[in-house]
C-alpha cells in the first residue's frame, strides 16, 4: 500500500524579500518579447492620435484663433499652445494602454503573474516591472511628437530639452495609478470606466483651452486632475514660461507614483501570495 504525502505549497518569507528581488527587468524583457509579436498598427495609432490633434485645430482651427496669451502674459500660437499638451496626452495613452488593457489580460486570463511569482521574484518587481514597460511606450510616443513639435518649430525655449525627462514622469506616474486601478478589476465592462475618466481629463484639462475660460469652481476641480499637472508643467517647458509652481506639478507626480508602487504591491501580494 503507497501512501501520497502533499507538501504544503511553501510560502515566502517575510520582510523585504517577500515583496522585492531586485529583478523588475527580468518583467520589462518578457514584455519587449512579447511585443514583437504584436500588432503594430494598433501601437502606431497611439502615436498618430495626437499628431491628428495637432494638424487639425493646432494648424487648421489656429489660423482662425490667433494667439493665445499664457499666465506670465506671453504671447504664443495656438498650435504652440496645445502641442505641449499633446505631448502629456500621448505620454498618458502610452502608459495607460499598457498599465490598463494589457494588465488586465495578463492578471485576470493570461495568468502571467501568478508564474512570475511563483518564481524569485516579488510583488514589487512585477510591479516596477510592468510599469516601467509602460513607460517605454509613452516615452516612444513622446519621443516621436517631440520630434514633429520641434520640426514645426513649436518647441520655443531651449528648456523643451527637459521635456522628456517630464515625460517619464508623466508616463511613471499614470502607468502606476492605471495598474493600481487595474489589479482591481473584475470584468472587460469595469475597464469602460477608465475611459470615463480619461475623455473628459483630455477635453478639460487646460489642453485646447486656457484654463481661465472656465469658472473658478471648475477650475478647482481641473487642476486636482494628474492631466493637467502634466500639461502645465510641459508647457512651461515648451514655452521657456517657467515658475515655482512647477515644482508642485513634480510633486504631483511623485506622490501619484507613490500611491500607485505601494497599491499595485499590495494587490498583488494579496491575490497571489497571501
Amino acid at each position: 500500500m503507497t501512501t501520497t504525502t502533499h507538501s504544503p505549497t511553501a510560502r515566502r518569507a517575510g520582510g523585504v524579500r517577500a515583496l522585492w528581488a531586485g529583478n523588475p527587468f527580468a518583467v520589462v524583457q518578457r514584455g519587449l518579447v512579447a511585443a514583437r509579436s504584436s500588432s503594430w498598427a494598433v501601437v502606431l495609432s497611439g502615436f498618430f492620435e495626437p499628431v491628428f490633434y495637432l494638424a487639425s485645430m493646432g494648424i487648421g482651427l489656429g489660423s482662425m484663433i490667433g494667439l493665445i496669451t499664457l499666465a506670465d502674459g506671453t504671447e504664443v500660437s495656438y498650435a504652440a499652445f496645445i502641442a505641449p499638451a499633446l505631448l502629456a496626452v500621448s505620454a498618458m495613452n502610452g502608459a495607460i494602454y499598457d498599465s490598463t488593457w494589457n494588465v488586465f489580460f495578463k492578471l485576470n486570463y493570461g495568468k502571467l503573474y501568478e508564474g512570475m511569482l511563483s518564481t524569485s521574484l516579488g510583488p514589487l518587481d512585477v510591479a516596477l516591472g510592468e510599469i516601467m514597460y509602460a513607460m517605454l511606450r509613452g516615452l516612444v510616443y513622446a519621443s516621436g511628437f517631440l520630434i514633429i513639435m520641434q520640426v514645426a518649430g513649436l518647441n520655443l525655449s531651449w528648456t523643451a530639452v527637459l521635456a522628456l525627462p517630464a515625460v517619464l514622469l508623466i508616463a511613471f506616474g499614470f502607468a502606476s495609478l492605471g495598474m493600481a486601478v487595474t489589479s482591481y478589476m473584475k470584468t472587460f465592462q469595469h475597464m469602460d470606466w477608465i475611459n470615463m475618466v480619461l475623455l473628459p481629463m483630455f477635453l478639460f484639462s487646460a489642453t485646447l483651452f486656457p484654463i481661465t475660460n472656465y469658472p473658478q469652481w471648475v477650475q478647482g476641480v481641473i487642476q486636482a486632475f494628474p492631466l493637467w499637472h502634466g500639461v502645465e508643467l510641459i508647457r512651461g517647458l515648451t514655452t521657456g514660461a517657467l515658475h515655482l509652481g512647477m515644482i508642485w506639478h513634480v510633486v504631483y507626480y511623485l506622490v501619484m507614483i507613490a500611491i500607485g508602487l505601494v497599491f499595485t504591491t499590495k494587490r498583488l501580494r494579496a491575490l497571489f501570495l497571501d
